[in-house]
């Protein structure tokens, strides 16, 4: 047909063309270079399926055969992030003539930054003079804009609106705001107090990001169901196919802490959800056997352990992470082997043949735990390039670490600490220093020495040969941190300040050429204190998930779910474990899951108890041991009297030696409260338990907030807090038990220290046991001495 009509069209050649099929045939050539990279693409992927063959998982979207411009823009959302959600915890304070200062951010490697906005709170100096000064928006040191500073509105808190070029920004940024100031025509001060300019850490970065389709390879985990670069609380869809049994929920557990580890500050939720796929984001999905995958995915016959990535059929550019096995046991293994193991898999689908635990965890060798066994170098602790500061206004030198909670650090001096430093050496002895703080508390000031004008002796020409002048001069500090400073995440922080002596006017000309560092190979050692701690401890629990996080994969925890567990308990139970993984730093890939009829496999562990009074058995059976006992429309707590001790209470540490609560309150509520209770196991002495438990799911959801808010989590302590939206109440039932060991002397010494009569007796005991031996050793003497006399 098509030869005929090319013969007959050239037949009449020299006839009138229509119209109309000429307008076609432009509109199709005009359309052919848009259709013909979706017709390649999709002829690609059939080819790569074809290659890939029935072992692979082929899900095909309308998203992957082409994705319009317009399509993409209708998934774009807006983020607003506020510069102290940036990192500035103050507002940033710009000084001098070029003062500057700044926030760092970054973008998801799965969305672009379609526009961008800075929503601006300053203020600045009246003595600007506006033709010579101004405010510089810099992002990865290019000006986005210049904001003018005029008299008339100097002084005043103002708003701006910047835009930011979007080809400005890349995956790691830094904004910073850096003010150009100058206050007269003629010589001027360079640290005059008149240069200033003050913004807000409420001002606002606002960005459009719109996604983008990522391939589904492995070799990119944890992206995209985890992006380093995202500031945001990761939000992260468990998927069970059907109702999870105790493996699957163990490996459900493997990853939530080990997506709880990689999120850190950030914090982490899972949502708990059964036989259906979000609607959109990214989820992670498990699934036994030949059960059927949710969303009506295809899967293969499965071979053992199997990982796979594949495309959410709800949402485009989000994946889906399918963690498979034949039985329980090989689907945690593919859970363990993606949380110990994903830098090494690759592909679509990895099945895994062999997972083999090289070395066994030992008590406190959580990764993020400072090593117990010997002094940890500050190297390995920071990054060797954050160690080094410069100018006269240089950032703080931070040095982030987490402590064991249990340290017994009584009759010490405090954590020691070996302090190797240098800094470029001062032209004369001023009042330039190092000071030292502990999460902003200040600890000690090191002075800064100066050049020496004298001629130099034997000593110091030596000297000077090896270290020329002008070069870093090394220096040495050892001091001590004293303990109850330092909570279980602590910051060591150190300023360099750079005192700017005056030489008159025209003549204070400032060179920045000052430099400070502190060596990575300075040490900070708790290889002296033993592990010692009176229990129960809500504040230990909350801030490190200690006892449970003793072992970093949580192989001496139990976790007893209820008989008939809700959604709630589900995600209740994995956003736990994702804050045992924050703190630890590795995913709990021992952790057991067990029911409450299992009360046998209790023993030897530590236990955290999930569930409500209507679900949870245990809650009523272990009632007189537990702090509190929430029923059905009832509760009753047991409280002390260490609040109303007048007796003793300089002694910081005579709560260790307390005894057991002696009232009671109890009342009727229906409120949607959370309680997290601790107490002695019943089941095995010097093990804990720690309740997590309300009359409603609200009441879960309100503990996990907590234990994820920076600010409520400080007010978790003693043995049972009450958590009510954003208040926390901590009650104080006294400790009952102790965990850990002391050596045999300091055990006698501080057993003795709360036990003042027996000390006492002990005392009078000595002391007639020895004039009892001087007595008879006296008698002896003197009867001897009788008969050589006769």
């Amino acid at each position: 047909m098509t030869n005929t009509t090319s013969q007959g069209h050239s037949s009449r050649a020299g006839h009138r063309v229509p119209l109309q099929p000429v307008i076609l045939a432009i509109a199709l050539l005009l359309a052919a270079p848009g259709l013909q990279p979706a017709e390649a693409a999709t002829k690609a992927r059939a080819s790569v399926a074809a290659r890939e063959g029935s072992s692979r998982i082929i899900t095909e979207t309308a998203a992957e055969a082409g994705e319009t411009p317009g399509a993409r823009a209708s998934n774009a959302r807006t983020a607003t992030f506020s510069l102290k959600q940036l990192g500035a915890l103050f507002p940033l304070q710009l000084r001098g003539i070029r003062g500057n200062s700044g926030v760092t951010f970054s973008i998801r490697a799965d969305q672009v930054v379609t526009s961008a906005k800075l929503k601006i709170n300053y203020a600045y100096s009246p003595s600007l003079i506006p033709q010579l000064s101004h405010i510089n928006v810099m992002v990865n040191e290019q000006v986005a804009a210049t904001i003018p500073v005029p008299t008339e509105q100097a002084g005043q808190n103002l708003q701006r609106e910047v835009v930011i070029p979007p080809r400005l920004i890349t995956e790691f940024n830094r904004l910073n705001l850096e003010l150009i100031g100058h206050y007269t025509r003629d010589c001027e001060d360079p640290t005059h107090s008149s240069l200033w300019a003050n913004v807000g850490n409420d001002s606002v970065l606002e960005l459009t990001l719109t996604p983008i389709a990522q391939a589904n390879d492995l070799a990119l985990l944890p992206q995209p169901f985890f992006d380093r670069r995202d500031a945001l609380p990761l939000a992260l869809p468990m998927v069970f196919a059907g109702t999870p049994s105790a493996a699957s929920l163990e490996a459900a557990g493997a990853l939530s802490s080990w997506f709880g580890a990689l999120a850190g500050y950030r914090g982490a939720r899972f949502p708990a959800l059964q036989d259906q796929i979000p609607a959109q984001g990214n989820a992670i999905v498990f699934a036994v056997g030949n059960q059927q995958i949710p969303g009506g995915l295809s899967l293969p016959a499965l071979q053992g352990p199997t990982v796979a990535m594949v495309p959410n059929p709800n949402d485009a550019t989000a994946k889906l992470l399918l963690v498979m096995g034949r039985d329980g046991k090989e689907l945690k293994i593919a859970a363990n082997a993606v949380a110990v193991g994903s830098p090494a898999l690759s592909g679509q689908v990895a099945t895994i043949t062999s997972l083999t635990e090289l070395k066994p965890r030992k008590p406190y060798d959580a990764p993020n735990w400072l090593a117990s066994d010997r002094p940890v170098k500050f190297g390995e602790l920071v990054q060797e390039e954050n160690l080094n500061v410069s100018g006269y206004s240089p950032d703080l030198i931070r040095v982030n670490f987490h402590l064991p909670p249990d340290l017994f650090g009584w009759r010490t001096k405090g954590i020691p600490v070996d302090l190797k430093y240098r800094y470029t050496p001062r032209p004369n002895l001023d009042k330039s220093t190092l000071n030292i703080n502990v999460n902003q508390q200040f600890l000690r000031s090191l002075p800064l020495l100066a050049i020496s004008h004298e001629t130099p002796g034997a000593l110091e020409r030596a000297v000077g040969s090896v270290l020329p002048a002008g070069e870093l001069i090394p220096a040495r500090e050892q001091f001590n941190i004293p303990l109850f400073k330092l909570p279980a995440q602590t910051q060591l922080q150190f300023h360099y300040f750079h005192d700017m002596v005056k030489e008159g006017s025209c003549k204070d000309v400032v060179l920045d050429n000052v430099r400070g560092t502190v060596e990575p190979d300075s040490t900070v050692d708790i290889s002296g204190f033993s592990h010692f701690l009176a229990m129960p401890d809500l504040a230990a629990f909350s801030n490190s998930g200690f006892p449970f996080t003793r072992m970093a994969d949580l192989s001496e925890t139990a976790v007893v779910l209820p008989e008939k567990p809700t959604a709630s308990d589900y995600s209740s139970y994995l956003s736990l474990l994702g804050v045992f993984g924050r703190s630890t730093g590795y995913p709990a890939t021992a952790v057991s899951v067990v029911s409450p009829k299992q009360i046998e496999a209790l023993a030897g562990k530590d236990v955290v108890l999930i569930g409500s009074a209507s679900n949870q058995p245990l809650l009523a059976q272990w009632a007189d041991a537990s702090p509190v006992n929430i029923q059905t429309g009832a509760r009753r707590f047991k409280i002390s009297d260490f609040a109303y001790r007048v007796f003793s209470w300089w002694d910081p540490s005579q709560r260790d030696g307390a005894k057991p609560g002696r009232n009671q309150v109890a009342f009727n509520s229906n409120s949607n409260d959370g309680v997290i209770a601790g107490f002695e196991s019943p089941v095995s002495a010097g093990r804990s338990v720690v309740q997590l438990s309300s009359n409603n799911p609200e009441g879960m959801t309100q503990i996990v907030d907590a234990l994820l808010d920076a600010d409520l989590v400080k007010e978790i302590q003693g043995s049972t807090s009450v958590i009510r939206g954003k208040q926390v109440d901590s009650l104080v039932a006294e400790q009952t038990y102790y965990v850990g060991h002391l050596d045999p002397l300091t055990w006698v010494q501080w057993f003795l220290s709360g036990n003042p009569l027996l000390l006492l007796g002990l005392g009078i005991l000595a002391a007639l046991l020895i004039a009892v031996l001087l007595f008879l050793s006296l008698r002896a003497r003197a009867r001897a001495r009788l008969k050589n006399q006769g």
